[in-house]
């Protein structure tokens, strides 16, 4: 399996389809850039973002462009946003499970969890 997201805008109700989003591996000292994503119309990647194959223990990041998203959609803002790029830095302690790390967005708040 490995990794997975998906983002949905609770502000409208509905999946983030369009929002852009990167996966970085956190090391001590900087970040490897892994992939980028624009989310489909399910809010999803349309592939696990890793497999389980390239999927390793350690620690990962998250960066969601909320703001952009927001703002793709005329979403009136006061600027500058209160959330503008999320990022999610969560840690994946046994490589042959899988790890779902969705974001519930509203311009204003969000929440993650550990999805199945």
């Amino acid at each position: 399996m490995g990794l997975s997201t998906h983002a949905l805008d609770t502000m409208h109700g509905v999946p983030a389809a369009g929002m852009k989003v990167s996966l970085s591996r956190v090391l001590p000292d900087q970040l490897e850039s892994l992939s980028e994503w624009v989310l489909n119309a399910d809010g999803r990647t349309p592939t696990p973002l890793l497999s389980t194959q390239e999927l390793q223990v350690g620690r990962y990041r998250l960066s969601f462009s909320a703001g952009d998203y927001f703002r793709s959609l005329c979403t009136h803002l006061a600027e500058p946003l209160f959330l503008d790029v999320v990022h999610l830095d969560f840690g994946v302690s046994d490589a042959k499970q899988h790890y779902h790390v969705p974001l519930l967005i509203s311009p204003w708040s969000y929440s993650t969890y550990r999805g199945s």
